[in-house]
């Protein structure tokens, strides 16, 4: 089996190619998914969470805070850090497990969506990586469509390495200025590689 990782920077594309590969019938975990289902209540993550951060970051119906834990976390990078060593061994370990179950079923390809592949060194367990990527002013604009001030747009895109370093660490790369179909294009010429 091929497995394949893929990465980009916030509001680059990623949601969107990993829908394009559900729609080709390739078998696709996201660790943003993984992450939201170990923030769960009564999840053993979300009580080490609370005991880092506080109950403030608790809501009273026992849900996680996502925009509070946010406001903190990419304000300062050391909360940032010890957020990460929570959540992100956690999250490997189950997108591994995925992987292994893909395996022991025979498929050909799958593709695991990491969006701090790179940064948190899990490259070397993909036979290629793949980076979705846009403009700076494509992105910034994608994410100020979706309610975000400026500020936090700098501080996500800051906790990100650049996309040009991604880029070239990446083995394919598709651009995502353009419309769909042409994120499409590129992602078929990618598959047909790989299958």
């Amino acid at each position: 089996m091929k497995l394949l990782g893929l990465t980009g920077g916030i509001g680059m594309g990623k949601s969107a190619c990993e829908t394009l590969l559900r729609e080709r019938g390739v078998p696709v975990i996201d660790t943003d998914f993984l992450a939201r289902q170990l923030v769960e209540p009564g999840q053993p993550a979300l009580a080490e969470i609370k005991k880092s951060f506080g109950p403030a970051v608790v809501g009273t119906d026992g849900l996680l805070l996502r925009r509070e834990l946010a406001s903190r976390v990419f304000a300062d990078p050391a909360a940032r850090k010890q957020l990460e060593a929570i959540l992100h061994p956690r999250i490997r370990a189950l997108w591994q497990s995925q992987a292994a179950v893909w395996r022991s079923e025979n498929l050909p390809l799958a593709v695991v969506v990491i969006p701090l592949l790179f940064e948190t060194n899990a490259q070397s367990e993909f036979d290629a990586a793949i980076c979705v990527a846009s403009s700076a002013s494509t992105q910034r604009a994608r994410l100020l469509a979706r309610g975000w001030s400026a500020e936090q747009i700098e501080q996500r895109i800051q906790a990100q390495w650049p996309i040009e370093k991604k880029i070239l660490q990446s083995d394919y790369v598709i651009w995502t200025e353009a419309g769909l179909d042409v994120h499409a294009s590129q992602l078929e010429r990618i598959l047909i590689q790989n299958r």
